[in-house]
């Protein structure tokens, strides 16, 4: 049987699998409480993961730095230690890519960090800050929930074209495009720009229950957000990022401080 004909023969069963997904597949992130949609088991999102991860070991060139490798090395194994990630293979790697101020964490616990943001990062908690964002991404599943979004979305996708059927050829094109653009711009950039927010704050979480300032990152938002000015960058609206402004960052930082701190002075008692 061709796809289409099959979509179309089962559409009503298609129709429907969305909402059976949702009553099956809810999930809570444990240090905010937020409810998430995930499709995907953990055993698939962590084996993409370590595969990709593995790709980028190959394609990328990995720093022969012996203190930006202690330092990365160090601040990781503190953070993962109270991160509650099961099956979690962590591995902390430092690419050697000067012009690029950023880092990376693939499912499963595959953490990459890019020599570019050594001199924000500038000191420990600095590190421990970009660290403890990029382990809560995986902590929180944000990979596994990016995937399911966009089967959702796929899956709508095909309904609407299967609705659309009988439009002419102009019509589809135009409600096809709507469609793509309203998911990307309604749908995943936003989703993107909370994961971020909410890795922001589990980040934090994690560094203070590691031992680390969280004060420190307050202030590595603020050399971000420095060097982004320097840079020319952030002229583009709000709702076309992938990541909320550095503005954003900064003020949810600083209002969920006096919660963190206390994590911070139980680690200290510790």
């Amino acid at each position: 049987m061709k796809p289409l004909s099959f979509l179309r023969r089962y559409y009503p069963l298609l129709a429907v699998l969305p909402l059976a997904a949702l009553l099956i597949s809810c999930a809570v992130v444990a240090e905010t409480g937020r409810q998430q949609i995930l499709l995907v088991s953990p055993e698939t999102e962590m084996q993409l993961g370590l595969t990709e991860f593995e790709k980028m070991k190959g394609a990328i060139p990995i720093s022969r730095d012996p203190e930006a490798n202690a330092l990365v090395q160090r601040v990781g194994k503190r953070i993962s230690a109270v991160a509650p990630l099961m099956k979690a293979q962590w591995e902390f790697v430092v690419f050697d890519q000067p012009k690029t101020p950023n880092a990376f964490c693939l499912p499963g616990g595959k953490v990459g960090i890019y020599t570019g943001i050594l001199p924000i990062t500038l000191n420990e908690e600095g590190m421990a800050t970009v660290i403890g964002h990029e382990v809560a991404h995986a902590v929180a599943r944000h990979g596994g929930e990016r995937i399911s979004e966009a089967l959702l979305l796929q899956l709508g996708g095909v309904a609407l074209e299967t609705a659309m059927r009988n439009k002419s050829q102009e019509t589809r094109a135009l409600i096809s495009q709507a469609y793509g653009i309203g998911g990307t711009v309604g749908v995943m950039l936003p989703h993107s720009r909370s994961h971020e927010l909410e890795a922001d704050h589990i980040g934090m979480i994690y560094m203070a229950r590691a031992g680390y300032d969280p004060r420190e990152a307050v202030e590595f938002w603020k050399r971000f957000a420095a060097f982004n000015r320097q840079q020319g960058r952030g002229g583009t609206p709000e709702f076309l990022r992938t990541h909320p402004v550095d503005e954003r960052r900064i003020a949810q930082l600083e209002q969920l401080l006096p919660q963190v701190m206390e994590e911070y002075q139980k680690s200290l008692s510790r």
